[in-house]
């Protein structure tokens, strides 16, 4: 089967590449490097002719709001037209849990944008929902730093290793199209401020981390299920302790 991954060659299209070129399906890792821009539209006809599955995993390369909000509404028209074109049978995108419950935040407005053209588009789909990656903590530490402290909110936080994202869209991409959403998560669920505060622990960080209810995620408030499954999701198998033994046997 013919598979293209639009932002193939990223931190989950490059993973999800190999799994699927593992399980002996023809994989194009699309990107603007390699002459493939959803955003100009350049290369797009000519690399889905043939394809049964588009996945995007495509990135704003800014995240500032209105950017983020343009980047995603004209990719994804750019995408869904050339889809239709070469008749696609499934189209594949990953999303953000609580995209919807946190409206103050643009990237997240901006997913929900995405999301809704998917949905209008005609074309049989699947949306991932995933909950942060692991990958993404040392990131998102330093995005609520002010000095010596990490200012975070006590609502819960679910993260997931970027393996198991990975693992979990080769699968939905083989699978029929649910023209609906799938939610994935991490296997641990804890206050987003002990998460943190295990991770600098676990990296030799002495940043004091400091429980704030107020604190915003990125502009956004998190109440306390803002950003983790409300229903039914999948569960990865990688937890905090392991990933970072993994991360530690790679560096």
């Amino acid at each position: 089967m013919k598979i293209v991954i639009i932002g193939g060659t990223g931190l989950i299209g490059s993973k999800t590449v190999t799994i699927l070129r593992g399980a002996g399906h023809d994989v194009l890792a699309a990107s603007p490097r390699s002459g493939i821009n959803t955003l100009t539209g350049e290369g797009l006809q000519e690399a889905l002719q043939g394809a049964q599955v588009v996945i995007d995993l495509a990135n704003s390369p800014s995240f500032e709001d209105s950017a983020v909000l343009q980047f995603f509404e004209t990719s994804g028209r750019n995408l869904h037209a050339a889809e239709a074109a070469a008749g696609v049978g499934h189209h594949v995108a990953l999303s953000i849990v609580g995209t919807d419950r946190t409206p103050e935040n643009g990237y997240f407005r901006a997913k929900v944008a995405q999301e809704k053209l998917i949905e209008a588009s005609g074309i049989p789909y699947t949306i991932i929902r995933s909950t942060q990656f692991l990958e993404f903590l040392g990131g998102i530490a330093a995005s609520s730093a002010e000095g010596n402290a990490v200012r975070l909110s006590p609502g819960l936080f679910q993260p997931i290793a970027s393996d198991d994202v990975a693992a979990f869209v080769a699968d939905v991409a083989l699978a029929a199209p649910r023209n609906g959403i799938v939610e994935i998560a991490g296997p641990q669920r804890a206050p987003f401020d002990e998460i943190i505060a295990s991770y600098l622990k676990a990296i030799g960080d002495p940043r004091e981390v400091v429980r704030d209810p107020e604190a915003r995620y990125f502009g956004g408030r998190v109440e306390e299920l803002s950003l983790v499954p409300l229903g039914e999701a999948r569960l990865g198998r990688i937890g905090l302790e392991e990933w970072l033994s993994r991360s530690k046997a790679a560096g």
